[in-house]
């Protein structure tokens, strides 16, 4: 049997009266996880062929998800320009898909305010297809030579890992939500 947490452990995420969320926490949260799914060109992984999903754009796209009004819709050009930092894109490709990205959701969520997990992935689905074949077309007007195949086995799991970026963002959530701050 496992020792049981310790008593400030216990009470930490409990609703409590007169206790509000740390305003810094609620509001950096979910610009730092998205900066920090951004890096993930940055691991050490050696592949032919493009495999590792977009971590940023999937975080990007399951806040917006998740909670509509977190993000204003200008988030796309500073989230968008540190994504073109690290992702080896073109300078400005980001900033362009991850602007159009936060509109086309605002205007999703006016069209379908009340949505199942099913569509959100569905939609998620079509704005990470879109997404990944528009840096394919910038990058070859940028010079690139690739054919569209190359880009299946990071389409499928990028697709197939939006809902981890989910349940990510649902974790993260909760934790820039805990009451600490007395009232």
């Amino acid at each position: 049997m496992p020792p049981p947490l310790p008593r400030g452990l216990q009470k930490l995420g409990k609703p409590r009266i007169n206790r509000a969320p740390l305003p810094a926490l609620a509001l950096t949260t979910p610009w730092l996880l998205v900066m920090v799914g951004s890096l993930s060109p940055l691991l050490p992984l050696i592949a032919s062929a493009p495999v590792v999903p977009p971590f940023g754009f999937l975080l990007l796209i399951a806040w917006q998800q998740l909670r509509p009004g977190l993000f204003p819709a200008w988030a796309g050009l500073p989230l968008g320009l540190f994504d073109d930092l690290f992702s080896g894109q073109p300078l400005g490709s980001a900033v362009l898909l991850w602007s159009i990205t936060m509109i086309a959701l605002d205007v999703i969520e006016v069209r379908f305010p009340w949505r199942a997990f099913w569509l959100n992935w569905l939609v998620s689905a079509g704005i990470i297809s879109a997404y990944l074949l528009l840096t394919l077309w910038i990058a070859n007007i940028g010079g690139g030579r690739s054919s569209v195949t190359i880009l299946l086995p990071q389409l499928a799991v990028a697709i197939l890992t939006y809902p981890l970026a989910a349940r990510v963002v649902g974790l993260f959530d909760r934790f820039r939500l805990i009451p600490l701050r007395p009232v």
